[in-house]
């Protein structure tokens, strides 16, 4: 088995694939600085650093533990946060990703498995569902960002020989999301809905997202190790939700309407937004499982485990 690091392994995500990789029987290290993930989410067979990635800790760390494979998923995820703050979502997200990547350079990783995102890369796509090979112009500095870590790869790969794979995610959701640090829509409406507060939907309801279950994410994820591919590949479903789908879900779910409140649309916020599944079919052999009811069933259940 192999040795493998899970930047931002406390965190929703990435604690999830941290359980898959050592149920498979991988040596896990996490690194990950607890701004947004949870020291609860860690798995205990897991070793852990709490540390900064752009912390001269990483290159210790690279030094001592000799990785074999790496997940970059660290980041800070809030595309409202990086337009307030530019500079530091480039700190965190470009340098912070790019101390990784060198010192996986300088160590000798196999290969890095890098989560991207789909709908920030493509910004307002005319073409629906959106495929890799569709113009990318971000309409966010966090956008920006994670397309320049996506070009450093190809760099490093092209120069230097570094493997790696470029996961795009849809809107991920599922348990141990929660809306305060890597927010989502259905995280935020689960949340109120648990405990009997009222939701505020943004806009007439009718924008529409792609949404993916999180332990089909970590499945692709454990997929993309295996592959010879050095590009970008959509994690999502195909499918177009609004968020009145959304609500109707989960009030289906609960067994009784939530409590929503219309609020104004967010300036700039994209109407439409979806991933074209058809590439990762092809080269991960993936595509996925669980079903958007199902899922907001899953995370009501763990919504309420833990709230209660």
């Amino acid at each position: 088995m192999s040795k493998i690091l899970v930047t931002g392994g406390a965190g929703f995500i990435g604690s999830t694939l941290a359980d898959k990789l050592i149920a498979e029987g991988h040596n896990v290290v996490v690194i990950d600085d607890l701004s947004s993930g949870k020291r609860g989410y860690l798995n205990p067979a897991a070793k852990f650093y709490q540390t900064d990635i752009a912390s001269s800790e990483v290159a210790e760390i690279f030094k001592t533990e000799r990785f074999d494979f790496v997940y970059h998923l660290a980041a800070q995820i809030e595309v409202i946060k990086s337009m307030a703050d530019p500079k530091r979502d480039n700190a965190i997200n470009v340098l912070g990703g790019f101390n990784i990547l060198e010192n996986a350079r300088l160590s000798g990783v196999k290969k890095i498995i890098f989560a991207s995102t789909g709908g920030a890369i493509y910004g307002d796509a005319s073409k629906i569902p959106t495929p890799e090979s569709y113009p990318a112009y971000p309409l966010s500095f966090y956008g920006i960002h994670k397309l320049t870590y996506e070009k450093y790869l190809n760099c490093y790969y092209r120069v230097y020989g570094l493997d790696y794979t470029v996961l795009r995610f849809a809107n991920v959701y599922g348990p141990r999301q929660f809306k305060g640090g890597e927010a989502g829509v259905i995280a935020i409406f689960i949340d109120n809905a648990v405990k009997g507060r009222e939701s505020v939907q943004n806009g007439d309801g009718r924008q529409t997202r792609d949404f993916v279950y999180v332990d089909d994410v970590a499945a692709s994820l454990l997929k993309a190790k295996e592959v010879a591919y050095q590009g970008e590949i959509n994690i999502g479903s195909g499918i177009e939700t609004s968020l009145l789908d959304i609500r109707r879900d989960i009030s289906k779910a609960l067994g009784a309407p939530m409590a929503v409140k219309e609020g104004p649309a967010k300036p700039g916020e994209q109407r439409r937004s979806c991933l074209s599944p058809k590439l990762a079919k092809k080269i991960l052999g993936w595509e996925p499982e669980v079903k958007l009811e199902e899922g907001i069933r899953r995370t009501i259940v763990w919504a309420r485990s833990v709230n209660n």
